[in-house]
């Protein structure tokens, strides 16, 4: 039985001495925060803004260059090259909202009349045109560079043709010293006629008809 135990004993020593190792080995490997690994070694980021030309070694510290144009870094790294800028292409209805820069990406925003649908921080990665109000509803909401617009039908005697802020409410022809052409609908505005174009409507109307009733007078007559 004491056998017994003695192996576990030395068991559970030799695993204690392994995580110990493992421990120990992978924190001498880590480096530190500023720093990235290659080889063995640790060296030293370049910053934001630059790549690394050349690993440190024993003997010397890392080597950086600046970002050429059109590329970029945005953090302190161990990066053999740097990121390309993005492109605001007006294909996926993007404008440019900042460009990029050695340290910093282009940021795209919607085009004018489009919301975004692919945001990210700060920036738009997709977007498509706001919702068109059709005749008959209005401008509830006017979309801006990350909503869409809401419509709202009309209402009453009011109409709209799809582009109005608010329906407008029916022209009454009386008051304009007119009479009433067409009713007014959802869609359109009451169409006036003025009295002189209506008296001489009357007028070529009139005989027309004494004419039509003369004729069936005749008619009638034994």
């Amino acid at each position: 039985m004491q056998g017994m135990t003695n192996d576990f004993t030395e068991s559970l020593l030799k695993f204690c001495l392994l995580l110990l190792y493992a421990v120990c080995a992978v924190v001498m490997s880590a480096c530190g925060p500023a720093e990235y690994k290659t080889g063995q070694e640790c060296c030293p980021m370049c910053v934001t803004g630059y790549f690394v030309k050349r690993d440190c070694t024993e003997f010397r510290s890392t080597s950086c260059l600046p970002c050429p144009n059109s590329t970029y870094t945005d953090v302190p790294n161990g990066l053999s090259k740097c990121f390309s800028c993005s492109v605001c292409d007006s294909s996926v209805l993007l404008k440019v909202k900042r460009a990029c820069s050695s340290i910093s990406d282009t940021l795209c925003e919607p085009l004018e009349g489009h919301y975004c649908t692919d945001p990210i921080q700060d920036g738009c990665r997709g977007a498509v045109e706001h919702t068109k109000c059709s005749p008959g509803q209005y401008i509830n909401q006017t979309g801006t560079a990350y909503t869409d617009a809401v419509c709202a039908e009309c209402v009453g005697d009011t109409y709209s043709n799809g582009s109005f802020a608010s329906c407008r409410p029916h022209t009454r022809c009386e008051s304009l010293g007119q009479y009433t052409g067409k009713p007014g609908t959802h869609t359109e505005d009451t169409y006036c006629e003025n009295r002189r174009r209506h008296h001489m409507l009357l007028l070529a109307v009139l005989p027309l008809a004494c004419a039509s009733l003369v004729v069936l007078v005749v008619r009638r007559k034994p």
